[in-house]
Parts: C-alpha cells; sequence; structure tokens
C-alpha cells in the first residue's frame, strides 16, 4: 500500500473526523500549542533583539546564546523537563520555546541593523526621542526580515509540537505516536500529513500578514 493509499485511508474514514481523537480536535490543539509557545518566544525574543539591534550592543552574546540554544536537542529538554516538573504543560512548552526564541532573537536583531542609517541619523538630528526612531523609523524598514523570522520560529514550532504526544498530550503528534505503538502506518502518514499542511498553512498566513502589515514602500526596496 504506498502513501497516497494511506492518505486516502486516513482522511476519508469519517471515524477521524469526530470525537475527542477527531482531525478537528487534533489540528485545534496542535494550534495552541504552536501560538502559546509563538506568543511567549516573541515576547522574549523580539524585545532583546529590538534594543540590541538598536543600540548595535550585545550582537556577538546573542550569537552565542543562539548557537547555545539550537544545540539543545527538543525531545531530550522535554524528557529532562518532565522528569524534573511533571506531568503539565510546562515540559512541552519549555522546549517549543527555547527552539523559537534564536531565530526570533538573532533575525530581530539583524534586521535592525541592516537599516539604512541615513534616515536613523536624519531622524535624530531633527531631535526625535530614541524611542521614535526604533518604532517610527527603524521598525517598519525592519519589519520584513523579523516577519521571516517570527515564521521561521512558527514553522520549526509546528513541526516539533509533536513531541507533546510523547507525554500523553494531544495534538497531532497523537496520531504519529499512537499510530506507530499500534503499527497503523494509515495514522501515521494521516499525521504526518497534516503537520505538513499546518506548516504550508503557516506560511500562507505570514505571506499574508506582510502583504498587510509591511509598507509597499518597503515591500518594493526588498
Amino acid at each position: 500500500m504506498n502513501v497516497l493509499n494511506f492518505i486516502n485511508a486516513f482522511f476519508s474514514d469519517s471515524a477521524h473526523w469526530q470525537g475527542y481523537d477527531g482531525i478537528p480536535t487534533r489540528v485545534a490543539e496542535h494550534i495552541q500549542y504552536t501560538l502559546t509557545a509563538l506568543a511567549i518566544a516573541a515576547a522574549v525574543g523580539l524585545p532583546v533583539g529590538l534594543l540590541t539591534g538598536h543600540t548595535g550592543r550585545g550582537g556577538n552574546t546573542l550569537a552565542l546564546i543562539a548557537t547555545a540554544a539550537r544545540a539543545l536537542p527538543s525531545f531530550g529538554l522535554m524528557v529532562l523537563m518532565f522528569i524534573l516538573l511533571g506531568l503539565g504543560m510546562a515540559p512541552v512548552m519549555i522546549p517549543l520555546v527555547v527552539l523559537a526564541v534564536p531565530p526570533i532573537l538573532v533575525t530581530t536583531y539583524e534586521a535592525m541593523r541592516s537599516v539604512d542609517p541615513a534616515p536613523v541619523d536624519a531622524a535624530r538630528g531633527m531631535g526625535m526621542a530614541e524611542a521614535g526612531v526604533l518604532f517610527r523609523v527603524e521598525l517598519p524598514v525592519a519589519l520584513p526580515l523579523i516577519l521571516s523570522g517570527l515564521r521561521s520560529a512558527a514553522i520549526q514550532i509546528v513541526s516539533t509540537a509533536t513531541i507533546a504526544a510523547y507525554v500523553s498530550f494531544g495534538g497531532l503528534g497523537r496520531y504519529i505516536i499512537d499510530g506507530l505503538y499500534q503499527r497503523n502506518y494509515e495514522k501515521v502518514v494521516g499525521g504526518a500529513t497534516l503537520v505538513a499542511g499546518l506548516a504550508l498553512a503557516t506560511l500562507a498566513v505570514f505571506w499574508t500578514l506582510g502583504r498587510l502589515a509591511v509598507s509597499a514602500g518597503v515591500r518594493r526596496r526588498g
């Protein structure tokens, strides 16, 4: 039985579209995990990246932190957190946030540093406060690259949030873990297909967000 047959069998089974283990429920759980982890990571990474990028200080430290965080295995970190903290959402959220912070942090810093210094100097010369320079001059120009960092983090979270199923939580990883345990490869392939589809949907959301949030002049310049 090939992959396409597995996919067709999974999605054509009405039992997979209802109940606590139905596709709508599992997709909603996966989105919830993704949005929660992304929001926490953005709350950490964006302010630090904006501030350090604006001042031009701390770039080497950020690179070191990002490299160290990327070296941590998400699954191993989740198991460690589960042992230390017990059953709960924290052992799932911590590795997802640790995974998502580096691309947000580093990309935001690089986006701010890539802004043309001429308008920044002009704004300061006109007496604009540093907050105004940051939010009215630098941020609008840096926004496309900042969104790319958020997009990268979101894709990584969507792909990795399947680990929640290892500690008895839901999400699309439930199909993959349960399917492997039951040797139900139809369920495994169906779950993997849903994760891939959600990743593509995430790309579409950020493309739309970029079209709405980034000014036409900045898009043309990019």
